[in-house]
C-alpha cells in the first residue's frame, strides 16, 4: 500500500516540511522519491531539496524502487534500522559512563555500523548517539560546577582532556563558560532536567520558571541572554524550588499523570507574546488550535503571522503548549524543538483526551 493510500498517511506539507528540515521523526516509515532526479531518499538526505510538486511519498524502500525511483548513494535508504534494544543498550552504555568520550571506532568495536546508528538516534531523539553522549559529558561537568568544584575539575569529569575544549563546549550548550555559572544565594538557577524528549534545560528561582527549553535548540544562547538580561541577574548552575517542582510535574505529564501545570511562571516577552502565550495555555491537552484560532482568541483576528512569530518566540517549551499549535490544514508545521518531539507531544497527550473534547482543532 502507497503512503498516499494509507488511512493514517501523514499530510503532505507536514512531510516536506520535515524534508526541508531534515527532521528524523519520519525515518524508518517515509521515503521522499524526487522527480526530476528519479532518486529515492531519506527524509533526513543531506542533499539540495526538491520542489514539492517533484516529490512522491513512500512507505518503503521496495514501493519507491516499483515506483522506478533508485537509491540515493548520500544517504543510502536501503540500510537497515537498529531494534530498540540495541538503542536502549546503547543508552545505558552512555548512562553507566557518563563521562567517557565516545567515538564512531567505539561503535564499531561494538559491532554497529556508525551511520545506522546514527540515523537510529536521529530518528528516535533528535540528535546523534555522539551528540546524547557529549551532551551526557556536559551534564557532568555542570554538575560538578554547580556543586562548586574547580573548574578543572568539571572538566576531567566530563572526559575532556582540553580545558579550552571544555569551556567552548559548556558555552554553546548554555550560553556562558563554566567559572561564570556560579549561583549567587537565591537568584537565577539552570537545572538540567531528564525527560523521554531527551534533557530540558530549566531556569528559575525560588519563587518562579522562567525558561524551559531543549537544549540542542539553536535559540538557547538568546534565551538565556534574554531572560538574563530582563530579569537583571546573571544565570548559575543549581537547583531551586521552581525546578525541583519542574522536574516533578514533568514527569507526570509524561507519565499519563498530569494533563496540565499549576508551576509559577515568568515568561520574558512583549505583552503580544505574552498575551498569547496565555491563550496557548488555554488549550486544554488532546485538543489543538491553529494560529488564526489563536489569533481569534486573543480579539486580533488579523495577527496570524504576529501569532506564528510569538509562537516560536516561545520560551517555556510544553508548559506553555506551543506543540499545540497546528497549520489551519491540519499539518503539525513547524516546532523548534524538532517536529519529531511535537509528534511525539501530541501523542503523550492523547491520553488526557476525553469524550467532551475529543474534535482535534475544536
Amino acid at each position: 500500500m502507497s503512503i498516499h493510500d494509507s488511512p493514517a498517511r501523514p499530510d503532505p506539507a507536514t512531510l516536506y516540511a520535515a524534508l526541508c528540515a531534515r527532521d528524523p521523526a519520519f525515518e524508518g516509515r517515509v521515503l521522499v522519491g524526487v522527480v526530476s532526479t528519479g532518486i529515492f531518499c531519506r527524509l533526513t538526505c543531506p542533499a539540495r531539496k526538491p520542489r514539492p510538486e517533484n516529490c512522491r511519498w513512500f512507505a518503503s524502500a521496495d514501493e519507491a524502487a516499483r515506483a522506478g525511483f533508485r537509491p540515493c548513494k548520500r544517504c543510502q535508504p536501503l540500510g537497515g534500522v537498529p531494534d530498540d534494544a540495541t538503542i536502549a543498550q546503547l543508552r545505558r552504555a552512555i548512562e553507566a559512563e557518563p563521562s567517557r568520550p565516545w567515538s564512531e571506532a567505539d561503535l564499531i568495536r561494538l559491532g554497529h555500523d556508525p551511520s545506522t546508528i546514527r540515523r537510529a538516534f536521529r530518528r528516535q531523539f533528535g540528535m546523534t548517539f555522539l551528540q546524547m553522549a557529549r551532551q551526557a559529558r556536559l551534564k557532568a561537568g555542570a554538575a560538578r560546577v554547580a556543586q562548586g568544584d574547580k573548574v578543572i575539575e568539571a572538566q576531567l569529569e566530563a572526559g575532556f582532556d582540553s580545558a579550552s575544549g571544555f569551556r567552548a563546549a559548556f558555552a554553546r550548550l548554555f550560553g556562558y563558560p563554566p567559572a561564570a555559572m556560579r549561583a549567587d544565594e537565591g537568584g537565577l538557577v539552570a537545572d538540567w532536567i531528564d525527560t523521554p524528549l531527551g534533557g530540558m534545560m530549566a531556569v528559575g528561582d525560588d519563587k518562579a520558571l522562567h525558561l524551559l527549553e531543549f537544549p540542542d535548540r539553536k535559540a538557547l544562547k538568546a534565551q538565556l541572554g534574554r531572560v538574563s538580561a530582563a530579569s537583571g541577574q546573571r544565570i548559575g548552575l543549581g537547583r531551586s524550588a521552581a525546578t525541583r517542582r519542574t522536574a516533578a510535574q514533568l514527569g507526570e505529564f509524561f507519565a499519563g499523570e498530569r494533563a496540565s501545570f499549576d508551576l509559577p511562571i515568568h515568561p520574558h516577552g512583549t505583552q503580544f507574546q505574552r498575551r498569547v502565550w496565555a491563550a496557548l495555555r488555554d488549550i486544554p491537552a488532546g485538543e489543538t488550535r491553529s494560529y488564526a484560532q489563536i489569533a481569534q482568541a486573543i480579539g486580533q483576528p488579523r495577527a496570524i503571522r504576529a501569532v506564528a512569530r510569538a509562537n516560536a518566540c516561545n520560551g517555556i517549551a510544553i508548559v506553555i503548549p506551543c506543540h499545540r499549535v497546528i497549520g489551519a490544514d491540519g499539518s503539525l508545521t513547524g516546532y523548534a524543538g524538532g517536529l519529531w518531539r511535537k509528534e511525539r507531544l501530541i501523542a503523550v497527550e492523547n491520553a488526557y483526551r476525553t469524550p467532551a473534547n475529543s474534535g482535534l482543532g475544536a
